[in-house]
């Protein structure tokens, strides 16, 4: 079990992190239900998970990471600041301008902390996968994380891959899945219906965790729980959260996929988060 001390630390990271999209989304428009559902989880892989060398975002001997949800490229951003890859203020400046290396999706040609560029929904994990196969064929013990939405499960290349990570025990690939229930469509099971969602991870050959996915303390014993790189099993680690979590207004809401906030809700929007956070963790 993680110590509180580390698990208060992170959970931190978050609430800082979700305030720093909040204040993008007060400036523009950002992808924020989806960003705010899997923010937890992002603060705990970035600022905790992944082993990585912010000077040298090309060393050889780093863990990967794969956005396969691509629209959650702003919270992605902001959790790489976290850790000394950008100033948190050059997103405001350059985020979805002609010259900026933030945007809605990532983008490897602008942005040389992004492993991957994603945006297509059912890509990123097929891609994941192959970099993991390339790692363990070269005897790396680096990891690869990737981010899933629940919404791109109804891909069919999404479930190739997990028979490829499977066949080839990909067990150095972690898939984190932000089983929010929702899309841009609305609720996941009225459009396509995915339950039993972790049964279909286990009849594909993966080692399945099933987590509160705005519970810093399980997120961060998924992660200590993950197995050795050379075993023989992936690991899928599925986070049931909610989408625009934190935020009344927002919470299982699909008018707000996307969206910019007024000043009046800006306000609201983080006067909630500071609020529950400082329930939980007091003040400091």
């Amino acid at each position: 079990m993680a110590e509180k001390a580390l698990v208060q630390r992170i959970a931190k990271n978050a609430l800082e992190i979700k305030l720093d999209l909040l204040d993008l989304c007060h400036q523009t428009l950002i992808h924020i239900g989806g960003d705010l559902s899997v923010s937890d989880m992002m603060a705990a892989i970035w600022t905790y998970a992944m082993r990585y060398d912010v000077k040298n975002p090309r060393w050889e001997g780093r863990d990967r990471f794969v956005l396969s949800k691509g629209h959650a490229a702003a919270v992605t951003s902001f959790s790489q600041a976290k850790i000394g890859c950008y100033d948190k203020q050059d997103i405001y400046k350059e985020y979805a301008t002609d010259f900026g290396r933030f945007g809605m999706h990532s983008c490897n040609l602008a942005n040389p902390y992004v492993d991957v560029s994603t945006g297509s929904l059912g890509h990123g994990l097929p891609v994941a996968t192959g970099i993991a196969a390339a790692l363990k064929a070269k005897g790396s013990k680096s990891r690869v994380y990737c981010v899933v939405g629940d919404g791109e499960c109804g891909e069919g290349s999404i479930w190739e891959a997990a028979l490829f990570a499977h066949q080839y025990k990909l067990a150095n690939l972690a898939v984190f899945v932000d089983r929010n229930m929702m899309s841009f469509d609305g609720f996941t099971e009225e459009y396509m219906a995915m339950n039993p969602f972790p049964d279909k991870w286990r009849a594909f050959g993966w080692n399945v965790v099933e987590i509160d996915g705005h519970d810093m303390e399980q997120i961060i014993d998924a992660i200590d729980g993950l197995p050795a790189v050379d075993s023989d099993k992936p690991t899928v680690i599925i986070g049931h959260t909610v989408k625009g979590h934190g935020v009344s207004f927002m919470e299982n809401n699909s008018a707000w996929h996307a969206g910019c906030v007024s000043e009046e809700d800006w306000i609201k929007a983080k006067d909630e988060l500071t609020a529950a956070y400082e329930r939980k963790w007091g003040a400091n």
